[in-house]
């Protein structure tokens, strides 16, 4: 029999970044660990970094000297860096932070169970020698760090567009599908342990399978969906992170004709001007735009519309900040995440004249933001004294006197939920509230059946 030990997992950033550390949940409990919540009874304590723009590396530094405080009251304790982080910036790492006892790269994840094992203070620490090139398969051992009843399926690593201001090619490496059979064979499994919601993931879903040859043709995210459908009876699959350029016709009809795929899109659109765009690397400008929402309310006209966008970009004007708030005021989109610009170290956007300075990018975004909150608040007007589908998430975080779910309409973790205050449910129930209440974010009503 294994002998119990402790671990303490900190996962920082995406989803897709939390699916490699369930990857990693998964082994080590293999190896007899059992996670805890409190760091001072870890043995292991060990952090999933994130490394996309400075923010995050910031918070990863901040996460890695909390945690290093509870291994300098007790040094036996192992503390374990690894994630996007690790993977882009390798060995400097050692030298700014060497309260860690041992980083590894994407690559090594996979083998975190034996590298612990095997870990004495002459190891050496598995820095990247490039991009990442793993690509995990169902075979994987995977312990799922979200509720029981929704989780996440990545169906690719890596990326081939080239954005001007992001580093995930340079740190995740080019796009790499998984085959269909091995994602129905997850799915399968994920729907036996009680998964109800399934996000597909990817750092451009719409490029799944672009990277295969002729020969397997067929692998695409139309005929991965058809699969899903017929092979599995997950009540809601959720699309994330979707291409503008790339999102087609026969998609969006095939989620007109499926209802359990939802009818929810969430496609980073970054700008709207065509000059920013450009600069961007972006392959589509605002006209495209304009018509892919036409197309999309006029196929699906109920469909929630997610985006992100970056202002603040080297070379953005007033006029372009002000074409985006016109095309927000326009076309009323549900959710918009915005994000003022970083220039990320090793980007060709870094490098790029007409600096927008750091108290004007933090004033556009503020405005974009204002805007979008009341654009947020009208939208959920429409909800009110509707009857809804709502996946019930359990005890609200706000208070025990309430429960809390989600409409098809409000992606895990990203968008609002629906405050529940009359009727009781248990994690996971798929029922039906009317709506009472709209606010900014959220939604309030009562279960009636």
């Amino acid at each position: 029999m294994t002998m119990q030990k402790k671990m303490h997992l900190t996962s920082l950033g995406c989803a897709k970044n939390l699916v490699d550390s369930e990857m990693m949940l998964g082994s080590l409990e293999l190896e007899g660990y059992t996670t805890v919540e409190d760091p001072a009874e870890a043995e292991l304590l060990l952090i999933n970094t994130c490394g996309f723009i400075r923010p995050a590396v910031e918070e990863a530094v901040d996460e890695i000297l909390r945690l290093a405080e509870y291994k300098q009251k007790d040094p036996t304790k192992k503390l374990v860096v690894t994630g996007c982080m690790v993977q882009r910036y390798g060995k400097d790492l050692q030298e700014e932070l060497p309260e860690v006892d041992f980083f590894v790269g994407i690559d090594e994840e996979k083998e975190i169970a034996s590298l612990v094992k095997g870990w004495s203070p002459a190891s050496s620490s598995l820095f990247p020698q490039g991009p990442s090139c793993f690509l995990a398969d169902s075979t994987v051992p995977r312990r799922l760090a979200t509720p029981f009843f929704r989780s996440y399926l990545k169906i690719t690593e890596g990326c081939d567009n080239r954005c001007t201001y992001c580093m995930i090619p340079a740190i995740r490496g080019d796009l790499r599908s998984r085959s269909v059979q091995d994602l129905i064979i997850e799915a399968k499994g994920l729907e036996q342990g009680g998964v109800k919601e399934l996000s597909l993931i990817a750092q451009d879903l719409t490029a799944y399978g672009d990277d295969f040859d002729d020969l397997e043709a067929g692998h695409n995210l139309i005929s991965l969906l058809k699969k899903l459908l017929a092979e599995t009876d997950i009540p809601w699959f959720r699309l994330l992170y979707l291409y503008p350029s790339s999102v087609s016709s026969e998609l969006l009809e095939l989620m007109a004709e499926q209802p359990r795929i939802l009818p929810y899109l969430d496609i980073p659109f970054q700008h709207v001007s065509d000059q920013v765009l450009q600069k961007m690397g972006r392959r589509y400008g605002q006209q495209d735009l304009e018509q892919l929402i036409t197309m999309i309310r006029r196929v699906l006209p109920n469909c929630a519309l997610r985006t992100t966008m970056m202002v603040g970009f080297p070379g953005e004007t007033e006029d372009d900040v002000q074409k985006l708030l016109d095309c927000l005021q326009r076309w009323q989109l549900d959710h918009v995440g915005v994000f003022p610009y970083e220039a990320e170290q090793g980007s060709i956007a870094a490098d790029l004249p007409e600096k927008v300075d750091r108290e004007i990018r933090e004033e556009r975004f503020a405005r974009v933001m204002e805007l979008q909150a009341e654009i947020s608040a009208q939208r959920l007007q429409q909800y009110v004294g509707k009857k809804e589908v709502v996946l019930v998430e359990g005890v609200s975080q706000e208070t025990e006197l309430l429960l809390e779910g989600r409409t098809r309409y409000q992606a895990p973790d990203i968008d609002g939920c629906v405050f529940i205050n009359d009727g009781t449910a248990s994690p996971g129930d798929i029922l039906t509230v009317e709506i009472t209440e709209a606010h900014t974010y959220d939604l309030v009503g009562g279960i009636i059946r």
